[in-house]
């Protein structure tokens, strides 16, 4: 995948029909808390309610299309100096490096947006490899694994955190 091709950018309502890739997907939403999108009116109700107003909720698009997204959720008081990472994208589009340089693309803007913000952390299934591989060469580092941390689509489940630090280096891309 040409990497000029992928973008961020914020989500226009426009991007309804395009969600549905990725959010009306069991494949994709598993590992998130957010249920699956089942119809063309929730990924509507979605966009405007959820990504629109977000803090920094980024459409990843190819060619400006959506195809995923990646969020940035900062804390707030004593917990500024720190935010959370989460990401998905359209199953067609997996295994092409494209979260990955999604991440990196973020990664670049993060630290300047919220100037407070010194830790991006990152909360994985155990069992979601595909996920930690992405953080991984995005240049996260694995701090530990968690036991029963917390519950997804009601089960209870094992979490890795990971964390990049904004005096971090971004790794340049192979």
């Amino acid at each position: 995948m040409n990497s000029s091709s992928i973008t961020l950018r914020p989500f226009r309502v426009t991007d309804t029909d395009d969600i549905m890739l990725s959010m009306a997907d069991d494949r994709v939403t598993r590992n998130l808390r957010r249920k699956t999108i089942t119809s063309k009116e929730e990924a509507l109700t979605f966009i405007r309610e959820v990504c629109i107003p977000h803090p920094w909720r980024r459409s990843i698009c190819v060619d400006d299309r959506s195809i995923g997204s990646i969020s940035i959720s900062p804390g707030t008081g004593d917990e500024r100096c720190r935010a959370e990472i989460g990401y998905a994208i359209a199953v067609d589009y997996w295994g092409q490096g494209i979260t990955t340089m999604a991440v990196k693309m973020a990664l670049s803007q993060v630290f300047k947006d919220f100037p407070d913000v010194v830790r991006l952390q990152a909360y994985v299934n155990a069992e979601n490899k595909a996920s930690q591989r992405v953080l991984e060469k995005a240049g996260f580092l694995k701090e530990c694994l968690v036991r029963k941390y917390a519950y997804l689509k009601g089960k209870l489940q094992d979490l890795v955190i990971y964390s990049f630090l904004s005096t971090d280096t971004i790794p340049a891309d192979p």
